[in-house]
């Protein structure tokens, strides 16, 4: 079973897809703590300072509402940057790396 484990290669990441899932998951962190912060007076200073990057960003329902979209394209842009920068260095390591040799599938044991 190891020896399938390490047999694995990397696949490359769907760009767009990978950005979607840091954007709204980074949009739902930042709305949940902003709503946080309105209601119970947690994490006030956090949204402070998110809110000297997010324009309208405050402690308050559509307060969040505002960081909630800057926070989805902030996060969809880096996750993009990130995908695509991984595709590029995983294409410049499979042309860098000598081809694999086919690996030979053992035959099943009869029982």
């Amino acid at each position: 079973m190891t020896q399938h484990v390490r047999n694995l290669q990397p696949v490359p990441l769907a760009v767009i897809s990978f950005g979607l899932a840091v954007g709204l998951t980074w949009a739902l962190a930042v709305f949940l703590l902003g709503i946080a912060a309105g209601l119970f007076d947690w994490g006030v200073t956090v949204v402070a300072v998110l809110s000297s990057l997010y324009i309208g960003y405050e402690p308050s329902f559509v307060g969040s509402v505002a960081g909630t979209v800057w926070a989805f394209a902030d996060g969809f842009i880096g996750g993009v940057i990130v995908a695509w920068l991984y595709n590029r260095l995983l294409l410049r390591r499979a042309r860098a790396a000598p081809p694999a040799e086919p690996e030979e599938t053992p035959a099943a044991e009869s029982g």
